[in-house]
């Protein structure tokens, strides 16, 4: 897994659900991750899934993914390319959906209302630093080994399954 990225940034306020992020309408008729991608942040941002590039990245306020635990709002957002979602504040659930399917999430509150649409934000986990437009720099809380760990294998089935393959051998 990539640890630094760079991107273009993608603005959201606060309290993004998750219905937000992938309509509940989509819930139970669309199952292919491809076509979740067609329809992120649809109900936000009409433009999204037709121009989010690969390695942009998605910033937010407070309590992003709040609402329903569905996983379809963390798996949009990797289908549809994005490299990182930086936020103040996650909810819980949804930062663990995250993690689980391998789409770096990262909480820095200090950089909420500082970053403009189309921004270049890099983003490196490794050191715990967001640079915006190769300006401003921005400290947050690394990410604990074990999430790393869990990212670098693409998610918490293929780190389980590697894990498993180790201790057999």
């Amino acid at each position: 897994m990539q640890q630094q990225f760079s991107g273009k940034a993608w603005v959201f306020g606060d309290d993004v659900n998750t219905d937000v992020i992938f309509p509940g309408k989509y819930t139970y008729t669309i199952n292919d991750p491809v076509e979740m991608a067609q329809h992120a942040m649809e109900d936000a941002d009409p433009s999204f899934a037709g121009a989010v590039q690969p390695g942009d990245i998605v910033v937010a306020g407070k309590n992003f993914g709040c609402g329903s635990s569905r996983e379809q709002a963390a798996t949009c957002l990797k289908a549809a390319g994005v490299a990182c979602v930086v936020a103040g504040s996650f909810s819980r659930i949804y930062f663990r959906n995250a993690i689980n399917l391998g789409l770096p999430i990262v909480a820095c509150p200090e950089l909420v209302g500082r970053i403009q649409p189309g921004d270049t934000v890099s983003v490196d986990l490794a050191n715990g630093r967001i640079g915006v437009n190769g300006v401003a720099t921005y400290a947050f809380a690394p990410l604990p080994e074990e999430v790393f760990q869990i990212l670098e294998a693409g998610g918490l089935v293929p780190y389980v399954k590697s894990r498993l393959e180790q201790q057999s051998v």
